[in-house]
C-alpha cells in the first residue's frame, strides 16, 4: 500500500522552521529543544537549506523522538522503513510507529496498519490493520480511510463491500488524500460500489493527476488512449503516461511503450519503446520484461537476438506473466541453452 503521498503532505504540514539559520537550529536543538530537533532533521532529509543528509537527518530525529516528540518518532520510523541514513529494519519501525500510536498520533496507527498489511517487521495480520487504519480513519487521518477503504474492496480482514470502500475512498479524497481520489475514481470506472461513471472518474483522476499522484496521471493516460469519458487523443494520452512513467508507475511505462511502438501520438521509435520497456523489467514488472523480449524478437530497437528474447521472455514467465511462459515455451523449441 502506497503512502508517499501522505507522507509528503504531512512533511508540508508541520511546522518547519524552514526559513531559519541551519547553525541556529543547531544551537536550539543542543539547549533541548525537541521540537526544532524534529524540524531540523527534517531539513536535513528533505535537502532544504542544508545539504541532504539521511544520517544526520536519522540522528537529530532520533534525539527528538527520545525526547517525546511524536512527530520525531513517525518520521524516524520512515527512515528505518525506506533504510535511509540508517540500516533498513522493519522491526524497528515497527517499533517507532507502535510509541506513536500508543501516544493517539493517528498517522503513527496508519503506518503501523501498513506495516501489518504488508507483513513487515510483524506477522501478517489484515484484522490488526483493519483495526488500526479503523482508528486512524476515525481519527481524522485520510491516509487510513483510504486504507480502510482498500481492504473493503479487496475483502482482506473484512467482507468485501465495494460501497463501503466508495465511501471511505470519498472521505479520503475530500479530506486531501489524492490517492483516495485515484481509488475512487477507479470505482466509478468500473462501476465499483457506484454507478460507472466515466466522466466523474475523468475528473477525480484530474484532480489526483493536477496534485501530483502518478496513479491518477496514469488512469487519466489510459482514458485518453481508449476515449471513455473524454475524446481519444493519443497525444494526451502519451504526456500523462510519461509524467506517470517518471513518478515511478511501471505499467504507465508498459502502455507509454505500446505508444511509442505503434507510433500513436508520438512518433514511432522503437529505440524509445526499448527504453521504457527496460525501466519496467528492471522494476520487476513483467509486461515490461515481456515487451523487451519481442523487441530482441523482432530486432527492433535492439538487434536482433533469440537468446536475449528468451532470457527476457523467462523473467517475464518468473514474474507471473503468462504469456512470456508460453513465448519462452515457444523459443525454447529452436533455442537450446
Amino acid at each position: 500500500m502506497t503512502k508517499i503521498i501522505w507522507i509528503v503532505t504531512l512533511l508540508f504540514s508541520v511546522i518547519v522552521a524552514k526559513d531559519m539559520d541551519p547553525k541556529k537550529l543547531e544551537n536550539s536543538c543542543d539547549n533541548g529543544d525537541m521540537d526544532i530537533c524534529f524540524s531540523l532533521g527534517t531539513l536535513y532529509a528533505r535537502g532544504e537549506g542544508v545539504k541532504q543528509n539521511y544520517q544526520k537527518a536519522a540522528e537529530l530525529l532520533e534525539k527528538a523522538c527520545d525526547g517525546r516528540a511524536s512527530l520525531a518518532c513517525i518520521f524516524l520510523g520512515i527512515l528505518y522503513e525506506k533504510g535511509e541514513g540508517v540500516k533498513q529494519n522493519y522491526q524497528k519501525a515497527f517499533e517507532l510507529y507502535q510509541k506513536s500510536c500508543d501516544g493517539e498520533n493517528q498517522v503513527g496507527c496508519g503506518l503501523l496498519g501498513t506495516l501489518y498489511a504488508e507483513g513487515k517487521g510483524v506477522k501478517q495480520n489484515y484484522q490488526k490493520a483493519f483495526e488500526l487504519w479503523e482508528k486512524s480513519c476515525d481519527g481524522g487521518n485520510p491516509y487510513g480511510c483510504r486504507n480502510l477503504g482498500k481492504l473493503y474492496y479487496d475483502g482482506k480482514g473484512v467482507k468485501q463491500n465495494y460501497q463501503k470502500a466508495a465511501e471511505l475512498f470519498t472521505k479520503a479524497c475530500d479530506d486531501g488524500d489524492l490517492g483516495g481520489c485515484s481509488d475512487l475514481g477507479l470505482l466509478y470506472y468500473n462501476g465499483e460500489g457506484v454507478r460507472q461513471n466515466y466522466q466523474k472518474a475523468f475528473e477525480l483522476w484530474t484532480k489526483s493527476c493536477d496534485g501530483g499522484e502518478p496513479y491518477g496521471c496514469y488512469n487519466l493516460g489510459t482514458l485518453y488512449a481508449d476515449g471513455k469519458g473524454v475524446k481519444q487523443n493519443y497525444q494526451k494520452a502519451a504526456e500523462l503516461l510519461e509524467k506517470a512513467c517518471n513518478g515511478g508507475i511501471l505499467f504507465s511505462c508498459n502502455n507509454l511503450g505500446w505508444l511509442y511502438y505503434d507510433g500513436k501520438g508520438v512518433k514511432q521509435n522503437y529505440q524509445k519503446v526499448a527504453e521504457l520497456s527496460k525501466k519496467s523489467c528492471d522494476g520487476g514488472n513483467p509486461v515490461g520484461c515481456g515487451l523487451h523480449g519481442i523487441l530482441y524478437e523482432e530486432g527492433k530497437g535492439l538487434r536482433q537476438d533469440y537468446a536475449m528474447a528468451k532470457e527476457y521472455y523467462g523473467k517475464a514467465c518468473d514474474l507471473g506473466e503468462q504469456l512470456g511462459c508460453d513465448n519462452y515455451k515457444r523459443l525454447n523449441i529452436y533455442i537450446k541453452d
